[in-house]
């Protein structure tokens, strides 16, 4: 067994990304290979196989590798909930809610479900990529680290530091960073990558040379800027279009604080008959022919948000001129009479009023539903597949007209009596080409498309594979490995 770590001059320097290719790059040459992250800060995540709960993008990596995703692959997950505050997810499972400071208390225990993971996955793969959080250098962060040196130096593997050249100041990113670091970290890192270039890289050339000769590191090459390249954000909303047909079906999603698993979006921003608009704070929403409410780390917090944003007005404003609503899981919670959160687990213990759209409440509880879900739409019977990440219970008279019927016959979701307002907890509706065309054509589209998401995925996953190895010294990556 060998592993391998890249870390990051900064966040969204490229990590996850750059794991995924070389987890394809590896699983090409029949080699075993497994992604791990030991701590990811993100609202957007994923239902493993074995029923937890991890970041999206190690659910990405997992499917580089030919896998399915499991929890070990990512064994903290922190979901933040306020500007202070997170839910703990440890091994797959939500442990508490922490205030930072008693997090870096925790940490310590924290590496020990981190090491559990790492050495299941050693007794299963022969190599493991390894994706740090953020960046080594935070001064601050340092002590008690589990995320990248720290982690690098418990299981004592070869590092690899990447940047963004878009950001600017490349070289003084990787050579900064490696000043910083105490001498046993410096002599882990092994060689660097450059991100995202555009142009002739003969340009780069004399600074690639003074910063080998300065730092006594080799850079292993420079990937280029892929255009048009889609990969789920790990945190970051993407809002970039595929290219448009005339006649798109416009769907509008507020952007409200603690919104998540907005990566349910994606395959919507990519279809060609499909145009989304992401509506931030303080700004005006274009006419929409559906708008989506999105899932919430804090529904109650959120509701709040969007009275403040005067969306209940905009909402029934769209509804009388005919348009759609869609809400998914905290979406759909919104959608009711009432939140109630009588433990405080989300904020304060207490009640929120819904939007009162759908004959419905929920009551957040403590036990966190997480499952992989296979169901039926009642719009033409159309099959999808999803995932379910959720606190709480939804009742009411509304449920007896289902959104969708799961594989067991569940029923699930609902509908409004006049067919303009619909929910349900299923994340990942539309990466399911026959559900999204059914949703689409509710929503106005008369003709909808298939894209197939998977597939997509796939091919963007086989581009960066051909990019690791086009573009870097994979003879000196496999080295290290």
């Amino acid at each position: 067994m060998s592993t391998l770590m890249i870390q990051g001059t900064t966040s969204d320097a490229g990590k996850s990304t750059l794991v995924a290719g070389i987890c394809r790059f590896l699983r090409r040459r029949n080699l075993s290979v497994a992604p791990f992250k030991p701590q990811n800060m993100a609202l957007n995540s994923a239902v493993t196989i074995d029923g937890g709960e991890i970041g999206r993008a190690q659910a990405v990596q997992a499917q580089a590798c030919g896998l399915a995703p499991c929890v070990d692959m990512n064994p903290v997950l922190l979901k933040p909930n306020s500007e202070t505050g997170s839910q703990v997810i440890i091994q797959g499972k939500a442990l508490t809610e922490m205030e930072a400071k008693d997090y870096h208390a925790y940490k310590p225990k924290a590496l020990k479900s981190v090491l559990e993971s790492y050495q299941r996955l050693q007794a299963k793969y022969e190599h493991i990529i390894v994706e740090g959080a953020g960046s080594p250098a935070e001064i601050n962060l340092r002590k008690g680290d589990i995320a990248n040196m720290g982690f690098a130096e418990a299981v004592d593997c070869p590092v690899l530091l990447v940047a963004d050249i878009e950001r600017g100041g490349v070289f003084a990113h990787l050579a900064g960073t490696t000043l910083v670091l105490s001498p046993s970290e410096q002599a882990r890192i092994k060689g660097y990558i450059i991100n995202r270039f555009r142009g002739d890289v003969g340009i780069l050339e004399p600074g690639l040379a003074w910063l080998s000769e300065y730092t006594g590191k080799k850079v292993l090459g420079v990937l280029p800027y892929l255009v048009g390249f889609h990969l789920e954000a790990e945190d970051a909303i993407d809002r970039r279009q595929g290219a448009k047909e005339e006649g798109t079906l416009k769907v509008v999603v507020p952007v409200t604080p603690r919104i998540s698993n907005h990566t349910d979006f994606d395959p919507l921003r990519l279809h060609p008959q499909v145009e989304v608009t992401f509506v931030r704070p303080g700004q005006s929403p274009p006419p929409a022919d559906l708008i989506i409410l999105a899932g919430s780390k804090s529904v109650r917090t959120d509701l709040d948000f969007l009275r403040k944003e005067n969306w209940p007005e905009r909402i029934l404003k769209h509804l009388r001129y005919g348009g759609r609503l869609l809400g998914i899981c905290g979406g759909y919670q919104m959608l009711g009479g009432v939140v109630r959160d009588p433990d405080g687990l989300e904020s304060s213990p207490g009640d929120s009023p819904g939007l009162g759209l759908l004959d419905l409440e929920t009551t957040l509880a403590p036990e966190k539903q997480l499952l992989n879900v296979q169901a039926t739409l009642v719009f033409d019977e159309a099959k999808v597949s999803g995932y379910e990440i959720h606190a709480g219970t939804t009742s009411g008279p509304g449920l007896s007209r289902p959104f969708l019927h799961k594989s067991q016959g569940e029923p699930d979701g609902a509908i409004s009596p006049d067919n303009q307002v619909a929910g349900a907890y299923l994340h990942g509706l539309f990466e399911s080409p026959e559900g999204a065309q059914a949703i689409l054509r509710w929503a106005g589209l008369s003709e909808p498309k298939s894209l197939d998401y998977h597939s997509l995925r796939e091919r963007e996953i086989d581009r960066l594979a051909d990019l690791v190895e086009n573009c870097l010294d994979v003879d000196y990556i496999l080295s290290l490995l």
